[in-house]
């Protein structure tokens, strides 16, 4: 499996904000489908910017086309309130819990 990151932009500012009941539906179904995603140990790591400005969303797929088919599936994306750019992406640093410690410890990934 490859990793990929898609970058999701809002089509008008406010959107997380101030989102429209339309709109606040379109956004639980985005949600709810990376949830599945990170039960299914698809997704990585997803997450806005705090000020709005754009979020990603990393994850693994076994092929570009697959990768651009889990993009373009996205609620956000296929009902128009984001845009998004999908590329390729290696994870090189991450931190990590030490459950033995409790504390947590950088990892380098080559």
């Amino acid at each position: 499996m490859s990793t990929y990151v898609y970058l999701l932009r809002p089509v008008r500012a406010g959107l997380a904000q101030a989102p429209s009941r339309d709109e606040e539906r379109i956004l639980e179904a985005h949600f709810d489908r990376l949830k599945e995603a990170l039960a299914d140990r698809r997704l990585i790591l997803a997450g806005p910017c705090l000020d709005g400005a754009f979020g990603i969303v990393v994850f693994r797929a076994s092929s570009e086309m697959e990768a651009a088919a889990f993009m373009e599936g996205d609620p956000a994306v296929r009902e128009g309130l984001m845009t998004a750019m999908l590329h390729p992406f290696r994870v090189s640093l991450f931190e990590e819990e030490d459950g033995a410690a409790g504390g947590t410890q950088a990892r380098l990934r080559v």
